[in-house]
């Protein structure tokens, strides 16, 4: 009950809001960042300090010169080891357990483990960088699409003649600042670049967390799931053993420097050797996808006719010349603006918002009706210098 209490706290970070009241400001791959990726590295983090789960995460037996309680924490806060080369060994006739087998100090070389300590906090960690890209675009973007679009999200149409005056509001905006949303693409784009370095990164900082195992982690699951059981090493138990030694030096009655050597049971492990192996797979699928969202939006903003394309799609009631006049007006700010508003409209409302802007476009009333707080360069330059010329000639 009490895990079920710490995963409920997750519920608003995940919950579905409504359309209507929430805008879409960014694609389905970017919400895998920083809702999907970020509720589930979250949910792990509680899973492994619910130690309910699997009672104790440590439990170490020895000759009993050592008080349990003692070792116990002893080999939590410090480590445990393994022996790899005992790891491929049968089990119960040469090693007791794999990895565990006799050790000789200065000859045999350990592999330590005492990154279980840190899970839970890498894991949170984790989960905030995940979050940090959608932290900065929100910001960035503040609420811009939502007020611009307010009244007019999701599949409710209202009234014409409501709707109409909606739009026509909603086409000036877009003809006032035509042309000034390059920076709030930048922004946008910069973002989806950072969500890619991410997730790249966080698969090799993993590795270098787990010591080098878990770049080939999952391949190794799968190639272990094909060979023949009785001449296979699980990779899972190699990289998360779930049992290791430990060696707690004190001294004796006489002065004298004794070594006690334990045998540890990690149960902890098996709830992160699945925890690992999911993460695997899914950091990986999400490193592609968010690869060719990359490549998609560089397509965009070096190619007209990419986004020529999408326009076609989006506006499927639109004539050829009117998104070829779309294309040829707008800059791949405008563009995003569009594309944006596109995911919070019903298909209706939006082909008419476009076929208004192409009819304001293809008329030429392209000039702003009032100076913009975002450019301050004279408005209308043509008349100006027109104007100047008629002078000189009088």
């Amino acid at each position: 009950m009490a895990l079920i209490g710490l995963v409920s706290s997750l519920a608003g970070f995940v919950k579905v809001r409504y359309l209507i009241d929430k805008a879409i400001i960014d694609n389905i791959v970017f919400r895998c960042h920083y809702r999907v990726t970020s509720a589930i590295l979250f949910l792990c983090c509680i899973i492994v300090t619910a130690n309910n789960l699997i009672g104790d995460p440590i439990s170490c037996i020895n000759d009993n010169a050592v008080p349990t309680h003692v070792l116990n924490t002893y080999c939590w806060i410090t480590y445990t080891f393994t022996l790899p080369h005992q790891q491929g060994q049968p089990k119960g006739s040469y090693v007791a357990h794999p990895g565990l087998g006799n050790y000789v100090e200065h000859e045999d070389a350990p592999r330590y483990h005492s990154y279980y300590q840190w899970v839970p906090f890498m894991l949170f960690f984790q989960g905030i960088l995940f979050y940090v890209p959608h932290w900065i675009w929100k910001n960035w973007e503040e609420g811009k699409v939502r007020m611009i679009s307010d009244g007019m999200r999701g599949a409710l149409i209202g009234p014409k003649e409501n709707r109409r005056d909606k739009v026509n509001r909603l086409v000036q905006y877009i003809m006032d600042t035509l042309h000034m949303h390059n920076f709030y693409a930048a922004g946008y784009f910069l973002c989806e670049a950072l969500n890619f370095a991410n997730v790249v990164g966080n698969i090799f900082f993993m590795d270098l967390f787990l010591g080098g195992a878990f770049l080939s982690y999952g391949t190794d699951v799968i190639r272990f799931s094909g060979m023949n059981q009785e001449n296979r090493t699980d990779p899972m138990i190699a990289v998360f053993p779930r049992m290791t030694k430990c060696t707690f030096h004190k001294f004796g009655a006489s002065g004298s420097l004794q070594k006690h050597d334990a045998l540890c049971v990690l149960a902890l492990n098996i709830l992160n050797e699945k925890i690992y192996i999911f993460l695997w797979f899914w950091l990986i699928v999400l490193a592609v996808m968010s690869g060719i969202v990359l490549l998609y939006s560089s397509a965009l903003v070096v190619l007209p006719s990419v986004r020529e394309l999408v326009l076609k799609w989006h506006f499927r009631v639109g004539s050829q010349n009117e998104v070829a006049i779309l294309t040829r007006k707008t800059q791949i700010g405008d563009f995003l603006l569009l594309h944006l508003l596109s995911q919070n409209m019903n298909m209706m409302v939006y082909g008419e918002v476009l076929n208004e802007l192409c009819n304001k476009m293809y008329n030429g009333n392209n000039l702003p009706t009032a100076p913009s707080t975002l450019e301050l360069s004279p408005i209308y330059p043509s008349e100006k210098l027109s104007k100047m010329g008629r002078e000189t000639e009088a």
